[in-house]
């Protein structure tokens, strides 16, 4: 009695899977990467950074401040050297999307007094 109940289980069971199997047609999945409507064909973002040193007075004189502005002053320059030199080389056109810059004190009895710089740009570019 147990084989049969068995191979009424197997039969049944076959018979509400087969015509849905047959029924399913094949699945296809298809992954698209999202276009940005920001990105398009030939652009490309480049990232450049700098770290340097800046020796001089750290307090609030105004050489001091004129230090700072001088390392501020060396960031952006760069900034806008680094679209010509871009343009010179592999760019058709260049635009400048952000600049950041860090100047953080440096002073102590083994430091010499003065400022650390950081700075960095990001630029998109249209390739030639």
């Amino acid at each position: 009695m147990t084989s049969k109940l068995s191979l009424l289980t197997i039969a049944v069971l076959s018979s509400l899977l087969v015509p849905a199997a047959a029924q399913t047609p094949g699945q296809r999945i298809v992954i698209e990467q999202p276009s940005s409507p920001f990105r398009q064909e030939g652009l490309v973002r480049v990232q450049t950074s700098i770290n340097f040193f800046v020796a001089g007075p750290t307090g609030e004189s105004e050489e001091a401040q004129k230090s700072r502005d001088n390392a501020r002053r060396v960031i952006y320059q760069m900034a806008a050297h680094e679209c010509d030199l871009l343009r010179e080389t592999l760019a058709k056109d260049c635009h400048l999307e952000s600049i950041n810059d860090n100047i953080g004190r440096q002073f102590g009895l083994q430091q010499p007094e003065g400022y650390t710089v950081n700075g960095s740009m990001n630029l998109q570019i249209t390739l030639k």
